[in-house]
């Protein structure tokens, strides 16, 4: 399977997280985009030359993914990682969120295939690719 892993990645737990994730599917024998590990250098951070080649990279590898995986902490979510939760259900590109947070928003949750938390994304098969609805509050 092609995953192509969203989440902010801007403190030490999100870091934390995504290192953790990317570990985990990799040795469940996935193949797996997470964009902390292609950061482009070749201009200035800011730039439109930087944003334009992270906007296209991250693009092409969401139409290239079997399905995305987001780690998701709740209505804090950075605007990037929406973004490509919300283009990936656009192009019918399977999301499965992984719950970290204490509150959610109803677009995150019913425009994902499954919901399930860090706990479950241990033992998901995505060979079958259960859908999970979320189960708690949602604004």
């Amino acid at each position: 399977m092609k995953i192509y892993l969203a989440s902010p990645l801007f403190n030490e737990e999100e870091l934390a997280n995504i290192d953790k994730v990317e570990k985990l599917l990799r040795s469940k024998g996935h193949i797996v985009y997470s964009p902390r590990e292609h950061e482009y250098r070749g201009a200035d951070a800011g730039t439109h030359e930087w944003a334009m080649e992270i906007f296209m990279e991250d693009h092409q590898f969401i139409d290239w993914a079997d399905c995305l995986v987001m780690l998701y902490y709740g209505n804090y979510s950075d605007s990037g990682t929406a973004w490509e939760c919300g283009y990936a259900y656009g192009t019918h590109t399977p999301v499965i969120v992984v719950q970290l947070g204490t509150d959610s928003n109803l677009m995150v949750h019913i425009g994902s295939h499954a919901n399930i938390t860090m706990e479950e994304l241990e033992t998901y098969d995505f060979d079958l690719m259960p859908k999970k609805h979320y189960h708690g509050s949602m604004f």
